[in-house]
């Protein structure tokens, strides 16, 4: 056998023409490389996740599992995809991630040239494939991120809708402000008396699984609250839907919303848990709208009451917040409905900064505190603009967080090697 050959992974129906003769090439000899026939998507990640490298997935575009997500678990794994289509899906499959797009009469050179040029062999006993695929993100214009969140019952979906109408009030962001609601239990559809349920984040995130909306589609999909002259992306309209929400197509209709508006404010849950914390991808796919909005957030309001409850809780979720990764220094608690003495105020901030210090390191700015005020409930019921008073202080505390350059925390302690991330010796290696 050949020191190096091409593996090549192959999904197609099963009475797809191509498919067969790729087969017939392979098994003659005619092709240099080993044909790996998948009949579904979930095959092709079972085999990319074993360990195995291989070059390239020949994936025919009118399968509907064929899309974003599957691109990406491909490329994750160093494996070049070709993307066989006939013209019918009117996809642009090189933006999706595809590295060549093939007609369904392509030949056996025209196959040959394409796994030359873009995918690489494999050597006997290869275990991890080369980073050929990896290339550096063109860089371009992006929106900045606000996420609001805290426990259950602070406020802060009220929050953060105060905040969305202050920063829409700058004259700077030219009305290009979107509130979203990224919650699994999204309220900000009845906060906002939303005559309708769609589109909403759903609807968002299927446009991305196969394709890249302009800016404009994707400006098209949120709600225009004049009143407060921010716009308003709709959460998902069950919890039980969160499976639609796939992780790949989710970040790619993320970065859209930020190529698509100037400042995006997030309504997230305080739930971040991952993989590596649960034990369990599907925690990790459940939370991936806080997951990502989290992480590319500039700044992270933690929401929190003056109480022993609420002063815990919020304790709780900055040390969950600190551990997902975000840096202390761009997390800013704030103290809704806060008692409007000095020295009150002051009694909270010490004894957040104490209990904060041994996960945050004293790098946590000083909480913000929102004063209660009595008619918030019957703004928000009437639609009507919230009191300058809730959103002004996040805001000036936004402004000045974006002034600040955006440093990496240092990782003060070695991290754990999860089980399986190392890769693993074939029974070809070993023979």
């Amino acid at each position: 056998m050949a020191a190096e050959r091409y593996i090549v992974l192959g999904l197609a129906p099963a009475r797809s023409g191509w498919f067969r003769n790729v087969g017939l090439w392979a098994n003659s000899g005619a092709l240099p490389a080993e044909f790996v026939r998948c009949i579904s998507a979930e095959e092709v990640r079972a085999r990319l996740a074993s360990g195995r490298a291989f070059s390239a997935l020949v994936a025919d575009a009118g399968l509907p599992s064929v899309d974003r997500d599957l691109v990406a678990a491909a490329r994750s794994a160093g494996c070049a995809v070709l993307v066989v289509d006939d013209g019918r899906a009117t996809r642009d499959w090189l933006e999706l991630g595809a590295a060549r797009v093939l007609a369904p009469a392509f030949g056996r050179d025209e196959l040959v040239a394409a796994l030359t040029s873009c995918a690489h062999p494999v050597r006997r006993g290869e275990v991890d494939p080369s980073d050929l695929l990896t290339r550096p993100a063109p860089a371009a214009w992006r929106g900045s991120v606000a996420a609001v969140t805290g426990s259950g019952g602070t406020g802060v979906s009220t929050l953060a809708i105060a905040l969305a109408q202050t920063m829409a009030d700058d004259v700077r962001h030219g009305g290009m402000v979107l509130l979203a609601d990224l919650r699994l239990r999204a309220e900000q559809a009845v906060l906002h008396d939303a005559g309708d349920v769609l589109p909403c984040v759903q609807e968002l995130v299927e446009a991305h699984r196969s394709g890249q909306p302009t800016a404009d589609d994707v400006r098209g999909l949120a709600f225009s609250i004049p009143e407060r002259r921010y716009h308003l992306l709709l959460g998902l309209r069950r919890s039980r839907h969160w499976p639609a929400i796939r992780t790949q197509a989710f970040e790619a209709a993320f970065d859209a919303l930020r190529r698509a508006w100037g400042v995006v404010v997030c309504d997230i849950d305080a739930d971040l848990e991952g993989e590596n914390d649960a034990g369990s991808i599907d925690i990790e796919e459940r939370n991936v709208m806080a997951r990502t909005a989290a992480g590319q957030a500039d700044v992270v309001f933690v929401v929190g009451l003056p109480e022993l409850k609420g002063i815990h809780s919020m304790v709780r979720v900055l040390e969950e917040v600190v551990a997902f990764g975000v840096d202390p220094a761009r997390i800013v608690p704030v103290v809704n409905k806060a008692p409007r003495p000095a020295r009150a105020r002051a009694g909270l901030a010490e004894v957040v900064a104490e209990l904060t210090a041994p996960f945050a390191g004293g790098r946590l700015m000083n909480p913000i505190h929102i004063p209660e005020r009595h008619n918030v409930e019957a703004d928000v019921h009437d639609g009507a603009r919230l009191p300058a008073g809730l959103g002004t202080p996040l805001a000036g505390a936004f402004k000045a967080m974006l002034d600040r350059p955006r440093m990496e925390p240092v990782g003060a302690a070695p991290e754990p090697v999860r089980p399986g991330t190392l890769g693993q010796w074939t029974e070809e290696a070993l023979g």
